[in-house]
């Protein structure tokens, strides 16, 4: 399935109550799901079905501000590296303490 196909069908079946809920408490629900994805992540269980509703979710607040998700990702990610334009990428990592 191509992401425009998902995301039109979210937004068929949920733009009608997304739209009653509104953008900032659509987005709260896309925070809560991204925070069940971290546990999901840290406990090995459920991660696919994490991924899955926070990709919905995702995609409910693109609808709810008129943004073609699959369009934008062509625009961004071009099939280089937007920094050092290569593939696979060269960039120098620099390394994070967490």
């Amino acid at each position: 399935m191509k992401i425009s196909e998902f995301q039109n069908l979210i937004k068929e079946l949920y733009h009608t109550k997304d739209s009653k809920r509104g953008i900032d408490r659509t987005f709260i629900w896309f925070v809560e799901e991204v925070g069940e994805l971290a546990g999901a992540i840290r406990s090995g269980k459920n991660m696919g079905e994490e991924f899955a509703d926070v990709l919905a979710w995702l995609l409910s607040l693109a609808n709810l501000c008129n943004v073609d998700v699959e369009e934008e990702v062509k625009a961004k990610y071009p099939g280089v590296c937007v920094k050092c334009n290569s593939n696979p990428c060269i960039c120098r990592e620099v390394e994070e303490v967490m």
